[in-house]
């Protein structure tokens, strides 16, 4: 089996290393990804200038791996669109830093890499860990996103249909299994920062706290 794995925090990231790592059990293993973190960038197609591709080292024995200068699902996209010259089985994207859930599904870059690849018929995986800290532990993320594929939960839905896998922040002898439910929705928490540069013009951050859910809904 052939995985393609891409992210959207960049192809340096410890959550890809950690991800393509676990995949190796199954096949070849190659990684196409931004060159820098795409977080949030959402099901951005980049049509109106050319990309640019390049080799990098990636320091996982085995596994070839390239940087795109522009979003996850280019990434994805030109891997399968033939950048890739061996044929791709299985797409899988991650180990984002925090959980995807909800509405985040619509802004996130790793789970809409994993989209990109049902786009073009072949079956995607998103997978991320609810852990925002820099220095979070992806090991037993890695080893659960190597039990869903091991499983082939992915070849048991129908068609156009992507897996976007959550998982949680703990050791892996503490982590109960799998539970699959539909999308849930997210409460967001957004305002509008406004501030003076030192010229006096006004620029903005969008801020607030993080989204919560609704806790009577599975997802």
């Amino acid at each position: 089996m052939h995985i393609l794995v891409s992210n959207d925090d960049g192809v340096h990231a410890p959550g890809i290393k950690a991800l393509a790592e676990a995949m190796l059990p199954f096949g070849k293993v190659t990684v196409v990804a931004p060159s820098e973190n795409r977080s949030a960038i959402g099901h951005r197609k980049t049509m109106h200038k050319p990309l640019r591709i390049d080799p990098v080292k990636f320091g996982v024995p085995g596994i070839e791996a390239y940087a795109t200068s522009e979003s996850p699902s280019d990434a994805v996209s030109v891997a399968l669109l033939g950048f890739i010259k061996e044929p791709i089985d299985l797409v899988v994207s991650g180990i984002n830093r925090g959980a995807n859930m909800g509405q985040d599904l619509t802004y996130s870059g790793t789970v809409t890499a994993a989209f990109e690849a049902v786009i073009a018929r072949k079956p995607g995986i998103a997978f991320s860990l609810a852990e925002r800290a820099e220095d979070a532990d992806y090991s037993a993320a890695a080893a659960i996103a190597r039990q869903v594929v091991g499983l082939g939960l992915y070849r048991q839905f129908p068609p156009l249909t992507m897996l976007n896998v959550n998982i949680p922040s703990l050791p892996l002898d503490q982590i109960k299994g799998f539970k699959l439910v539909r999308l849930g929705l997210r409460t967001y928490n957004d305002v509008l920062i406004s501030r003076l540069d030192p010229y006096g013009r006004p620029y903005y951050w969008i801020g607030g706290e993080a989204p919560t859910g609704h806790t009577d809904e599975e997802g």
